[in-house]
This record gives structure tokens, C-alpha cells and sequence, in this order.
């Protein structure tokens, strides 16, 4: 990253390239559970790790293709050792990298199967959307759609309603600690929908650690 440093933001700038070049690394790390199909969670060196996979936003896990979604990145990565090349950490503390299977790009797979947009501003835009373009003209995935909605727009509109149907339809009960949950699943249900903070002591955004772990 090229830093150009302006008067007026000189100390915004600096920590901003001390944080990126931080979390530039490249590392191996296991694929312990498929959060959605953008983020996953990491286990290395006995440290869980969210991660965004760069380049790329995938549905809302209740937005239309959200499951479906997941599932594709779960059938790539779940359980398996994955080549991690880290560019940043985003403002919600997940780093945001390009993951491999072998020699397989992820991030372009979820792109090429339908189930991701294109999201990028890098050297990389002209791949991801011929890829995108591609699944378009197959209709794959979530391009089977009559009218897709990115996430980015979805956001938007069903942000502050999605704890508020959960809660109307009575979809989050009482429950509040992880003794509590049937599984990892609605840990992250109700800490999404439920404002069940308390199931994420340590504020890392995944919750019951003990639970959100790989299923041997």
C-alpha cells in the first residue's frame, strides 16, 4: 500500500498504514467454520480468526441465496488447511484476504459459481467481473434470479428490521449463554438477530467459542 501523506491527516494516514501493513501477511490456517459466504472463521496457533474474503460480497445469510451461498464456501473450505494472503482489517476487526485451496482462488470461485458479486477496486476488478459476467450469462447461482439485489443495497434497507422480526415472530425465546444454544449456528443467530451480546465475552464477534469450532 502507498501511503501519501497530506497536511491535515498525516496521524490518520500513518495508523492507517501501520494497521494495513500489520496485517499483510500470507499464513496457512485451518477453515473452521463457514460463518456466511464472505467470512469464515480461521483456527492458527490456537487462535480463531474472522476473516472477509476480499473482493467480493456475498448474500446476507437472510437475503435471498444467502444459505445457498454459505454452503458453496463451506463445500470449498470448511475443514480443510487454506492458503490465507491477508490485505487489511476491516472496521469490524476481520482481516480481509484472498484464500486458496491448493491452487484454487476462492474468492473467485464464490464470484464464478453465482454466489458473490463482484466487489473490488483492485487490479483484480477486470477478472472478477468477466467472471461475474459469465455466471450472469449461465445463470448461475443467485444470476437465476429475476432481480438480484446486492447486498450492499440489502443492507440498507433490512438492517434495523432483522432484529425486529426476529423478535415480532418470536425467534429468539429467552435464551442469553451458550450452556443455552443446540450449536454454533443459533449462537450466531441470536448474537445477530437477538442482541444477545453476552455469548461473545471477549467482543471478537463470534460467539460460544466452544461451539463455533470445527465438527470432527
Amino acid at each position: 500500500m502507498k501511503c501519501v501523506l497530506n497536511n491535515g491527516f498525516v496521524a490518520a494516514l500513518l495508523l492507517l498504514c501501520t494497521l494495513n501493513a500489520a496485517h499483510a501477511e500470507k499464513f496457512t490456517a485451518e477453515v473452521i467454520y463457514v460463518m456466511d459466504g464472505d467470512t469464515v472463521l480461521l483456527l492458527r496457533d490456537n487462535l480463531r480468526i474472522k476473516v472477509r474474503l476480499a473482493e467480493i460480497d456475498a448474500p446476507e445469510i437472510t437475503q435471498a441465496f444467502g444459505a445457498k451461498s454459505r454452503q458453496s464456501l463451506a463445500k470449498l473450505v470448511l475443514n480443510k488447511q487454506v492458503h490465507v494472503d491477508s490485505r487489511a482489517e476491516d472496521v469490524y476487526g476481520r482481516l480481509v484476504a484472498r484464500i486458496k485451496v491448493g491452487e484454487l482462488n476462492v474468492n473467485h470461485e464464490q464470484v464464478k459459481r453465482g454466489m458473490a458479486w463482484e466487489y473490488s477496486r483492485s487490479s483484480n476488478r477486470k477478472v472478477l467481473r468477466a467472471l461475474q459476467n459469465d455466471a450472469m450469462k449461465a445463470k448461475r447461482g443467485l444470476w437465476a434470479q429475476s432481480n438480484p439485489i446486492p447486498p450492499r443495497k440489502w443492507r440498507k434497507t433490512h438492517a434495523a428490521s432483522r432484529q425486529y422480526y426476529a423478535v415480532k415472530n418470536n425467534l429468539c425465546g429467552s435464551k442469553r449463554y451458550c450452556s443455552q444454544m443446540n450449536g454454533c449456528d443459533e449462537a450466531i443467530f441470536y448474537l445477530s438477530n437477538c442482541n444477545a451480546r453476552s455469548l461473545d465475552k471477549n467482543r471478537d464477534g463470534v460467539p460460544c467459542e466452544s461451539l463455533c469450532r470445527a465438527k470432527k
